[in-house]
């Protein structure tokens, strides 16, 4: 068997060349499995085979030993432990020879064999000298070998029971913070022994019970924040980041002297995926006290105090990072795809867990930057002031919100003619908070006919899939909480103050979920309106949400007659997603029309 070829036609672009080899591989595996697993090693080891070949024997190498659920990897290992001990000797010695290569994809996905082996043998008590070897590894003069082995130590404490090496423990932390300290010359050992410290935080949680041990490490992390390399900053704050959920009741001390000004000065930094990283650790804060929160309210209720107290960090810190973030909100990239996470869509979302933490504290602040930002001529400024007062919007208290979203509430009606799509995308998501968070703030004689004007506008964007969607819930909101059916009670109400606009309502939701593509989830959510606003509907719009319940019914009778038509399975998943929306549809409406003439008779 040529195992080169079949790795290489694994990662083939044709479909059957890699569907072949791949069984192949499996027969191999199954018909003479030490052997199968020695033929891997070798060519992990192997200087002379192209990169991605050895790549791709490590990542079956490692999948042969470690399964997505403990049954598998059960099984896995037991297939493994049958294998002689000088056979897994030799492979052993294989995949350690493999960290040493100068192919560094090679000799990381060696690093991933290595932990692979060591979870099955390590808790029983096999392969005692590893830990000894790495150690040696990382003391070695070839960067290369330091940098895998790193690696691999931080998968082995990813993985491993700390107990199974609570004697060596205080071995491997020394190894790893020694990497990580900046003396260490080269950058992408230093990257790497982060990485491993990150990979071991919860391993080393005796060490940092310890006030010495934790100081040190602190120290260390920190500074590598201030490191000249990127990854090597990204790696720290990523620390941070675990570290303050894992450790937060010990964090006091660090806060007050350094980590405050330390994430000040990482959200401000250039290189975006630092900024990131300095964000995500107060989004972390925020979600820490949150639950801190919570759990002190339910102890309160038995009369208890909770097993561990908020330090209020987010409070304390507001008036230094709040301010960066809202400037954050102006970094928008107009080219972003929608799923990709960028600064501004970061900075939005943790002011919004700010908002959930700090409750009334953060409005006063807010406000200004709102002001001074929503009537610019620069549409970042516009887009940034309306993110600004969607995210404030859960946490304060109704009564000081009020006011505030009535006096917003036209301007940002009218904001949904904004010439610029990001500025209406963000002005449709407010709308979306607005109606399930403050509704008692929108004043049907004032605000509703303008309201829904807009609305009905922004499901005719079509160009814009995530404002249609957006409107949509807002419409769905607007439906459960002014409705007449079951949300006014439980019975149904002649009338509500929606029922004037039922008809375009519900005409303009049926051409949204006539389009033949879901951008922005646009289809599911007109489906989702129209099931709500079928659901709440009072006794006047009886017959129009019967009309409705008819048109989901031939509908529903077409996509029959289409699916033996049906080519593959993206085909199949649109099926199944249409006759599943158009059937809740015409359920919903059923029961709505039979509860309105029960409540007519």
């Amino acid at each position: 068997m040529d195992i080169a070829s079949l790795l290489s036609n694994t990662l083939s672009a044709d479909n059957a060349t890699r569907e072949a080899a791949t069984a192949q591989l499996t027969a191999a595996s199954q018909e003479n499995f030490p052997a199968y697993m020695h033929m891997l090693a070798s060519e992990m080891a192997n200087g002379s085979a192209s990169s991605f070949v050895r790549n791709a024997a490590g990542l079956a190498f490692k999948n042969s030993l470690t399964g997505r659920s403990s049954e598998v990897s059960n099984d896995l290992a037991g297939r493994w432990r049958a294998i002689e001990l000088s056979q897994k000797q030799a492979i052993k010695t294989l995949c350690l020879t493999a960290l040493g290569t100068d192919d560094r994809r090679a000799a990381s996905v060696a690093a991933q064999a290595v932990a692979a082996i060591a979870s099955v043998e390590l808790p029983t008590g096999e392969w005692p000298e590893l830990i000894g070897q790495l150690l040696e590894f990382v003391q070695s003069e070839s960067v290369g070998l330091r940098i895998a082995t790193l690696q691999c130590v931080g998968y082995i404490c990813e993985v491993i029971d700390p107990a199974i090496l609570a004697t060596r423990s205080n071995e491997i932390l020394t190894a790893v913070v020694q990497g990580a300290r900046k003396e260490e010359p080269s950058a992408e050992v230093q990257a790497a022994a982060i990485q491993a410290l990150y990979n071991s935080l919860e391993f080393i949680r005796d060490n940092f019970e310890r006030e010495g041990e934790r100081n040190y490490i602190m120290q260390v992390v920190c500074e590598a924040t201030q490191s000249p390399s990127v990854p090597v900053q990204v790696g720290a704050f990523e620390c941070l980041v675990r570290i303050m959920h894992l450790y937060y009741d010990k964090m006091a001390l660090y806060m007050e002297r350094a980590l405050f000004g330390l994430t000040v000065l990482g959200m401000q930094n250039p290189e975006e995926k630092v900024a990131l990283q300095a964000i995500e650790f107060w989004a972390t804060v925020c979600d820490e006290e949150q639950e801190l929160a919570l759990e002190a309210a339910e102890a309160a209720e038995y009369g208890d105090k909770p097993d561990m107290e908020s330090k209020h960090f987010a409070k304390t810190a507001l008036p230094e990072i709040l301010p960066v973030m809202l400037q954050l909100l102006l970094k928008q990239d107009e080219d972003a795809d929608d799923d990709e996470w960028n600064i501004s869509m970061a900075a939005g979302a943790c002011i919004g867990l700010l908002a959930g933490v700090v409750s009334d504290a953060i409005v006063q602040p807010v406000i200004p930057f709102i002001e001074a930002n929503i009537r610019a001529e620069d549409w970042h400024q516009r887009e940034a002031a309306v993110m600004a007062f969607g995210a404030i919007l859960d946490g304060p208290d109704e009564d000081k919100l009020t006011p505030l979203v009535q006096q917003a509430l036209p301007t940002l009606i009218s904001m949904m003619q904004d010439p610029h799509p990001a500025v209406k995308d963000t002005v449709a998501w407010t709308l979306g908070r607005i109606t399930e968070l403050m509704v008692e703030a929108i004043n049907p004689d004032v605000h509703l006919a303008a309201l829904i004007q807009a609305l009905v506008a922004g499901l005719n964007d079509v160009g814009a899939g995530r404002i249609a969607s957006s409107s949509a819930w807002a419409i769905k909101n607007l439906a459960q909480q002014m409705g007449g059916g079951l949300g006014a009670g439980s019975g149904t109400a002649q009338s509500s103050v929606l029922s004037p606009y039922y008809n375009g309502l519900l005409e303009t939701l049926m051409n949204v979920t006539n389009r033949a593509n879901n951008e922005g989830n646009a289809r599911t959510a007109a489906y989702e309106a129209l099931s709500d606003l079928a659901l709440y509907s009072a006794a006047d719009t009886i017959e129009l949400v019967s009309r409705l319940g008819e048109e989901m019914l031939s509908r529903m009778e077409k996509l029959l007659s289409m699916q033996n038509q049906l080519l593959g399975m993206d085909d199949r998943a649109s099926w199944n997603e249409l006759q599943s929306n158009c059937s809740s549809v015409v359920g919903v409406s059923s029961s709505s029309c039979a509860r309105c003439c029960s409540a007519l008779h």
